[in-house]
Parts: C-alpha cells; sequence; structure tokens
C-alpha cells in the first residue's frame, strides 16, 4: 500500500492498494471518528459495493445510512444536490459525523458540496471507484453542481478528510468508464512528467497502483502550491476547456474523460499551429489518445465550441486561460481574448 500526504488548508492522507474497502470502516474511525456516516453513491455503485461498505462501516460502530440517486452527469444539479443536504438532516448527521463519497467524479463532486454545505462544513471521506476519480476528481477540494449554463458553476473547495483508494474497486469499470481515467492520466503526463507520459505506452492496467500513485503526487504537488487556483492550478485543465464545451453541447452524452481526450488534442494541435510547440509533441499527444480508443476530436464546428467555452468558469472578462502544451512534461498557460476563441479552437479542429 502506498500512502500520500496532502498538506494544504487541511492535511490528509491519501491511501493507495488492493483490498483497502475492508478496513475502511477501522481507518475513518481512526482518521475522522464520528458516530454516523453516510453513504452517498449512485445505483450503479450501490449495486456492486453499498451493502459491503454499510456492513463494514456498522461492524466498526457506526451508525449507517444511504443516499442512492440515479447514475450519470444528469445527476450532478441542484435538485439533486438540495435531496442530498435534506437527506443528511433528515438523518441527523452532526457535523462530528462524516460524509463518504463511495463513486466516481459525480458522487465525489456532490458529496463533497454536500460536505461543504451542510452545517457550514462536515467531515468527508472519499472512495473512489473510477480510474478518474482516483487519480483526480478526489484529491485536490474541488467539488461541484453543473448549472444550464455550463459545467461546475456552483461548487466550493473543500478538501475531505481522507481518500480511500482501492485497486480492486476498478476491476468491474466497462472498457469506456475506464478510458474516461486514462484520458485524465495521460493529461498528467503531458503537464507534467514526460516519464509517466512514455509509461502509458505500456498498458496501464498491469502498473495501475504506480499510475495512480504518480498522478495523485502530481496533483498533490501542484494543489500545494496553489489550493484555489489563481496560478499553476490551472494546468490541471489541460484539455477542459474545449472539453467541457464538448460536453455541454452533447447535454453529457460525451462522457468527461472522452471530451477531455479531444480538448487535449485540439489544444495540442492549436498550440502547434500558433508555435508553442513542435508538431511532434502535438503527434505524441494524437497518438497516444487514439492508442487507448479515445477520441482526437469532435463533430461540434468552432464557433458552437466557442460559444461554450464563454461560460466556463475559467473565463475571467474578455479573455478565457487555455493551457497549451510545449513539449510531453511541460505546459504553459495562455490568455485568449474571447474574441479569438472561435480562431483558436478552429487551428485545433483541422488535422496537422
Amino acid at each position: 500500500m502506498k500512502t500520500i500526504c496532502v498538506k494544504v488548508s487541511k492535511t490528509y492522507d491519501i491511501l493507495i492498494g488492493d483490498g483497502i474497502l475492508e478496513n475502511a470502516g477501522a481507518i475513518l474511525k481512526d482518521t475522522v471518528g464520528g458516530q454516523a456516516a453516510a453513504i452517498i453513491t449512485d445505483d450503479n455503485v450501490a449495486k456492486l459495493y453499498g451493502e459491503r461498505l454499510l456492513s463494514i462501516l456498522a461492524q466498526n460502530g457506526y451508525r449507517t445510512a444511504s443516499f442512492i440517486f440515479p447514475n450519470g452527469e444528469s445527476s450532478k444539479s441542484g435538485g439533486t444536490f438540495l435531496s442530498l443536504l435534506d437527506f443528511l438532516a433528515a438523518e441527523k448527521l452532526g457535523r462530528a459525523d462524516v460524509v463518504v463519497a463511495l463513486g466516481g467524479g459525480v458522487t465525489g463532486d456532490l458529496a463533497g458540496f454536500a460536505a461543504a454545505c451542510y452545517m457550514r462544513g462536515i467531515r468527508f471521506a472519499q472512495i473512489p471507484t473510477t480510474l478518474l476519480a482516483a487519480v483526480d476528481s478526489s484529491v485536490g477540494g474541488k467539488t461541484a453542481v453543473n448549472l444550464d449554463a455550463g459545467k461546475n458553476l456552483a461548487g466550493a473547495f473543500y478538501q475531505p478528510d481522507v481518500v480511500l483508494c482501492d485497486i480492486a474497486l476498478l476491476s468491474t469499470l466497462t472498457p469506456q468508464t475506464f478510458r474516461d481515467g486514462v484520458a485524465e492520466v495521460i493529461k498528467y503526463g503531458v503537464i507534467a512528467d514526460k516519464d509517466l507520459f512514455e509509461a502509458l505506452k505500456i498498458p496501464i492496467r498491469d502498473q495501475l497502483e504506480d499510475i495512480i500513485a504518480r498522478c495523485v503526487t502530481i496533483k498533490r504537488d501542484i494543489v500545494s502550491g496553489d489550493e484555489f487556483e489563481y496560478g499553476n492550478r490551472k494546468l490541471l485543465n489541460f484539455g477542459h476547456t474545449v472539453g467541457h464545451a464538448i460536453e455541454l453541447l452533447s447535454e453529457y452524452s460525451v462522457s468527461h474523460g472522452h471530451a477531455v481526450a479531444a480538448g487535449m488534442a485540439i489544444a495540442g494541435r492549436a498550440a502547434a499551429r500558433m508555435g508553442l510547440c513542435g508538431e511532434d509533441s502535438s503527434r505524441s499527444i494524437t497518438q497516444m489518445i487514439l492508442s487507448y480508443d479515445l477520441p482526437d476530436n469532435t463533430r461540434y464546428d468552432a464557433q458552437m465550441l466557442a460559444e461554450a467555452c464563454l461560460s466556463d468558469k475559467k473565463r475571467e472578462g474578455e479573455s478565457i486561460t487555455m493551457i497549451f502544451p510545449k513539449e510531453i512534461g511541460k505546459c504553459v498557460l495562455k490568455k485568449i481574448p474571447v474574441g479569438q476563441m472561435k480562431a483558436v479552437i478552429a487551428s485545433g479542429l483541422e488535422e496537422l
């Protein structure tokens, strides 16, 4: 088992290994305490692991309850969020009790935002069940729900008290859901670690624990220097500006990882045409994306994407900060005037 310590506004550990779920009750008692634990999960994950986790927590003295919502991005909404708050109140959870997110990115974002708001902050644990959540969304404290205007527009920075990443839970993922997580792993290689990028040429399933630990360490280091995203934490948004636009335009029928993959390839081609990186680096990104059966483009045109980007939370007045590769392992932040977004995106939609 690997342990990675995060020291930001709250200090907490990320535990990575095989079979950690069986010790979840004891770990939570030691790290967060409390008398009651509310498991937040979707209907797919509940069938796989919900009853097992309820039993494990009860065996360690917790009074337990479960909030189960329909799987999918559409549940990351204000309506589900308010229903969750009402549930926590009905179950009479106190500030010393714990909300446990059991699931992927949607679950972690929703549960984390509720934990941040309920009684102005309740203890919070993450148990990711997807590769995407394990390497990215369960770490760093970003929580949110979507609004009609765009993704993650209502939320809070709220760090978990502990993250339990059980590699065994990833064995039940569908190929598409697993690929969503691979997209985020590729992102980490492009923005910060050429060796990690090269390691992805070997099937990722053969090195999951090491890959997850490396991604989490990169995110830990970036977040530790910029917890509230005023500077370099924005590097973690590589591929996300256009990716979020694709998600919005598709009404979330395109999953997050697949949208981000396309966004990274588009940003890479645009960077090459802007002279920010060589064509070889851009092609390497695209080839890696395609090697994992992820998309490197989208059916939406530059005008549609540019308009969707205007509602992105990364917009600052008349510009939007985008992330472009300089080479594999190094990216830069660049403010793009709103009036130039269409042209920049258009350059990335065209093949090199």
